[in-house]
């Protein structure tokens, strides 16, 4: 049971909360707040509320942000609002709630109003010459304010609606405007409402666009000359445009090479210093400013010769397509033409071969020789030779082909015996290159081999080595190649030997009296072993003794030298090869010539040193018998007495010396053994005209070393001279210190008379020796003359000295 103070209390409180009723109010009834303003509103609540909450104007229960402050206390709360904003603006409520629910609520009313206020308005605004321009002023306010324009402190009204127009959104538009339309321009709003009143000052710039000229518009120049060129451009514009030079797209920046000058009056310069090839072209002058850009091109033509600026190596597959590309550069531009290298056949810019593969398509300093269907054929290089009226230039490409791996022989049956070792040789072809391998019934053969095979291996070559020792090592082996183009097979056999058949159709040919030709067909089989040689037998007939002569290699042609004339022989072949001999052919006989006289010679002519010419001789057919000699007779052709000269027959020429200057010479060679002589050999020559004999001509055939060795010689010849003078005329020097040791002491007149018969002597048998210290022909066997051509002529005393003209010997004489 309750107590009496409970029940007491309880009565109390229930007649409290019926005198205090719940109340709310707010610190203001209604607000007006400018846009960017904050302002904040405290709500008041009297009774015991549980709860105070704010509602917007949408009728939304407010929560704390970022824009929005909430602080509550028990029976207070303030809101507050940062930065208002045109969508802030209604009602707000603030509602209060008891413990038994009831509420109550309050309000205010928030109106927001927009200043006069001028956005991001730029100044100066430009704008280019000619177009209609916009002046901006963008101005917000609420209500909508009033906007009035001002230029030069007058207002812009609707007489100057020709050219000035204020537009809804307040800007103002200039139509075509020009440079006289620059100056400061007044944005001027108000509201009345509040009698709010603003401006801005807008400058306002017009942009006249370049206007570019140049005086010259084309130039030449060569290049590699060190030459110079100087490019001007003459600009107007506002504001002043910025000249820039540009080639091929790119901007030219100063250099050595590039120099840039600015002058007044708007011209600007570039000079181009130490012309190249590369130099030649267009370039343009660009003057740029806001209101736009201008652009004048300036040509400068460089002569140069041509030259080919790329060619690469290509690697083709083959019965694919090679696209080979020549690139020439050149002013003019050159024509371009494409050269095989292995066959020398040219191509030419609109080519096509027959067969349709070749093609040569060029333009602009560019080549392409296209190759459809790539053969092995084609592998090599070619050549790209690039031709102008100026010059031209070539150079070289290779072209490499890949292909499969290809076997370069069909010999797959090779031959042995047992115990006989035998190389099976697997050649191939390949780019790149393979790698090969040996099997032998499916089991691969490594690289170490067996106990009788061997593997060597080399690039593009692998051989097997078999030594066969039985029966089962006859048969087929299989030679596998691989690259990464495809893989090739080859099957070899193995079979045994023998020893080949016999040659036949042993011919006889070109018999003479100590010579004779034997031909003969190669033998049917060679028993599987290449023929390593043929052996030739021959005797006289008669003879039991058979001569024996291996052929070179396997050649089937012997010649047979060192018989007897007018004799008669037997003769046989048979073929050799590792296994051995086999049968000889069947006996052929012949008979060889008797003895006759030599054959005409051959004779050819060339010109001698000085007064001498020179006949080569060559020996023909000897008629069976050494030549003994040549009989040479020589005339001029105004003479009838010929003169004769033998040349013995182991000479190859003949000297025929001393002749005439400017004469024509006839001569008839007849070459005797001992048999007779031949038919003579007819021909003809002419000496030139006597040379002028000068120090210039006497020196210029001689090298430097030879020049020096003439002037020791000489400063030697003069220093014996000096001392054999003194010996005579003063009695001192080295050759009398010499002849005074020698000598015996004597009186003084009879001793002085000796020792100068003795110095005579001394002097005048000094010989005349060689470079190797030999003595050479006495100086009264041969007169020696130089003449303009640098050539030494001489004078035989007897035809034994002009036959000795081409020894040693004499060439070995100084010249002084």
């Amino acid at each position: 049971m309750k107590t009496s103070s409970e029940l007491l209390l309880r009565a109390m409180c229930t007649c409290y909360n019926q005198k205090t009723a719940l109340q709310v109010s707010i610190s203001l009834n209604k607000v007006e707040l400018s846009v960017g303003e904050s302002k904040f509103f405290i709500c008041t609540a009297i009774g015991e509320p549980v709860r105070l909450d704010w509602y917007n104007p949408q009728g939304e229960r407010i929560l704390a942000s970022k824009r929005m402050a909430l602080h509550t206390e028990t029976s207070r709360s303030r809101l507050i609002i940062y930065n208002a904003i045109i969508e802030d603006a209604g009602i707000y409520r603030c509602q209060a709630t008891d413990a038994s629910g009831h509420t109550e609520e309050a309000s205010v009313v928030l109106e927001i109003y927009q200043r006069l206020t001028f956005q991001d308005i730029q100044s100066p605004q430009e704008f280019r010459h000619g177009e209609t321009a916009e002046v901006v002023c963008d101005v917000i306010s609420s209500p909508v304010p009033v906007v009035v324009w001002y230029y030069q402190d007058r207002e812009i009204t609707e007489e100057h609606h020709g050219k000035f127009q204020v537009l809804a959104n307040n800007n103002l538009q200039i139509h075509q405007v020009t440079k006289a339309d620059e100056g400061v321009y007044r944005c001027e709003a108000s509201v009345e409402a509040r009698g709010e009143i603003d401006f801005v000052d807008i400058a306002v710039v017009v942009n006249v666009p370049p206007v570019l000229s140049v005086s010259q518009q084309s130039f030449n120049a060569t290049a590699d000359y060190q030459e110079s060129v100087t490019f001007t451009c003459i600009t107007s514009g506002s504001p002043d445009p910025l000249v820039t030079w540009h080639r091929k797209g790119l901007q030219l920046e100063p250099s050595e090479q590039y120099i840039f000058n600015r002058l007044e009056g708007g011209r600007s310069m570039l000079t181009i210093h130490n012309i190249r090839q590369g130099d030649g072209g267009t370039y343009s002058c660009k003057a740029t400013n806001k209101a736009g850009s201008q652009e004048r091109e300036i040509f400068l033509k460089v002569f140069v010769q041509p030259h080919i600026t790329q060619l690469k190596n290509v690697t083709a597959v083959e019965g694919s397509a090679a696209m080979i590309s020549c690139v020439a550069e050149g002013e003019p531009l050159p024509d371009i033409s494409w050269r095989r290298a292995s066959d020398g056949h040219t191509f030419a810019d609109g080519d096509k071969r027959q067969d349709g593969r070749f093609e040569v398509r060029g333009r602009h300093g560019k080549s392409v020789l296209t190759i459809s269907g790539v053969r092995l054929a084609d592998f090599g290089r070619f050549d790209c030779e690039a031709l102008s009226r100026i010059g031209g230039h070539q150079k070289s490409m290779f072209l490499d082909i890949e292909y499969i791996p290809k076997f370069l022989t069909n010999h797959t049956i090779y031959y042995s015996w047992e115990g006989n070792p035998v190389n099976i040789s697997c050649d191939v072809m390949s780019n790149p290159p393979a790698t090969m391998l040996w099997r032998r019934e499916r089991f691969t053969i490594s690289a170490e081999g067996t106990a009788n095979t061997r593997v060597y291996s080399a690039e593009g070559k692998s051989v097997l080595e078999v030594t066969p020792m039985s029966d089962r090592d006859f048969g087929r082996y299989n030679c596998t190649a691989r690259n990464n183009i495809g893989v090739r097979y080859q099957e070899f056999i193995l079979a045994q030997a023998d020893v080949p058949s016999n040659p036949y159709s042993v011919r006889l040919s070109a018999v003479s009296q100590r010579l004779a030709t034997v031909t003969f067909m190669k033998p049917d089989s060679h028993g599987g072993v290449p023929i390593s040689y043929y052996l030739v037998q021959y005797k006289e007939v008669g003879s039991q003794d058979w001569r024996d002569i291996k052929s070179h290699s396997v050649q089937t042609t012997v010649v047979l030298t060192g018989l007897e004339p007018n004799t008669t022989y037997e003769v046989r072949v048979a073929a050799v090869n590792g296994k051995g001999q086999g049968e000889f052919s069947h006996t052929e006989t012949f008979q060889t010539l008797p003895i006759r006289e030599p054959s005409p010679p051959a004779v050819h002519g060339q010109r001698g040193m000085g007064k001498a010419y020179r006949l080569g001789l060559v020996k023909q057919d000897d008629g069976g018998m050494p030549i003994v000699e040549y009989i040479v007779k020589y005339k001029t052709d105004k003479e009838e007495q010929w003169m004769t000269k033998l040349v013995p027959g182991a000479n190859d020429f003949a000297m025929l010396q001393p002749l005439q200057w400017n004469t024509r010479y006839e001569v008839e060679i007849t070459a005797r053994n001992v048999k007779g002589l031949s038919e003579p050999t007819f021909y003809q020559f002419f000496m030139p005209q006597k040379p002028d004999i000068t120090a210039e001509s006497l020196f210029s055939g001689l090298g430097l070393g030879a020049v020096v060795g003439l002037g020791l010689g000489a400063l030697l010849l003069l220093l014996v001279l000096v001392d054999v003078s003194c010996f005579f005329l003063r009695h001192c020097g080295l050759l009398m210190c010499i002849t005074r040791t020698l000598c015996s002491k004597k009186t003084a007149t009879s001793g002085k008379g000796k020792e100068m018969e003795e110095g005579k002597a001394a002097y005048l048998k000094l010989p005349l020796k060689e470079e190797n210290g030999k003595e050479s022909l006495k100086p009264d066997t041969i007169e020696i003359k130089v003449h303009s051509d640098n050539s030494i002529h001489t004078k035989p005393d007897d035809s034994k000295a002009a036959d000795a003209w081409a020894e040693p010997s004499l060439r070995g004489i100084p010249m002084i």
